[in-house]
């Protein structure tokens, strides 16, 4: 995800001499300098000195670490930080960093990796006007952004679009094993899937209906549409996706317990 965050910035127009990234993996960073012209270095405190924004792009399970060591410097600093790490709550972050730590935590999701990403963000008191607006136009650069009020509200942008390229992703493969089953072969099969899935999704973008009324006026009445769509819901299919939300987003809270909360 900071690859794509760093590529997307590059396209945006940002100066990469602006740019610093730290890692303990040194054969990343070299993978990282030869895809962009930014300065590596394993010392996360030179990265982040005379720094106006810090963006924490690292796992759940080692973040505590690698802001611990960051917090010395980050209070003496003061910079945005910017989180986009699961499950790792304001609080907590505030907690390991200062309790007057200006912070956005933010929920991308893998599209931004082909800048077409969502990303849900949420700011605390302390982040002004301007870095909220900075916030913003960095994960833009990887797609829209939605800003939510209340941080609950993140664990339901983790569940819908933070794990929803993974449904898009099993939709696309049950209707590619259907073709498969009808007769076609797998390459025509996966394509048809493919394209059917992102076409539906550029014609909503683009549309000034829902999503409702996009699929009521491609079901015909007594044609193949109504018939499949009609298997679909008997099957409770809406359903089943809500069940399936609804667990991702108690996952998501687990997980701020797990790895934040309780430490």
């Amino acid at each position: 995800m900071a690859g794509s965050l760093i590529g997307g910035l590059i396209a945006d127009g940002w100066n990469p001499a602006s740019i610093r990234v730290s890692d303990t993996d040194a054969r990343q960073l070299e993978r990282l300098s030869q895809r962009f012209p930014v300065t590596t270095t394993t010392d996360n405190n030179r990265a982040v000195e005379g720094a106006d924004v810090v963006v924490l792009a690292v796992k759940p399970q080692v973040m505590k670490d690698a802001v611990q060591s960051l917090a010395a410097s980050i209070s003496k600093q003061q910079p945005l930080v910017i989180s986009i790490a699961a499950g790792i709550t304001e609080p907590t972050l505030r907690q390991w960093l200062g309790e007057e730590t200006a912070i956005v935590r933010s929920m991308p999701n893998t599209p931004a990796m082909v800048q077409s990403g969502a990303t849900g963000m949420y700011a605390n008191p302390y982040v002004k006007d301007d870095q909220r607006s900075v916030a913003e136009s960095i994960l833009r650069a990887v797609g829209i952004v939605i800003w939510v009020d209340d941080e609950a509200m993140m664990d339901a942008v983790t569940a819908l679009s933070g794990s929803g390229p993974a449904y898009i992703f099993l939709f696309i493969e049950a209707l590619q094993a259907a073709g498969l089953e009808l007769g076609l072969c797998r390459e025509t099969a996966y394509l048809l899937a493919l394209q059917t899935a992102f076409g539906a999704a550029k014609m909503a973008l683009e549309s000034e209906e829902d999503a409702t009324m996009l699929r009521q006026r491609v079901t015909s009445p007594g044609g193949t549409t109504e018939r499949a769509i009609k298997i679909l819901l008997e099957g409770g299919f809406g359903e089943l996706v809500s069940k399936a939300v609804h667990t991702a987003a108690e996952r998501s809270r687990e997980l701020a317990k797990e790895f934040g909360d309780n430490q």
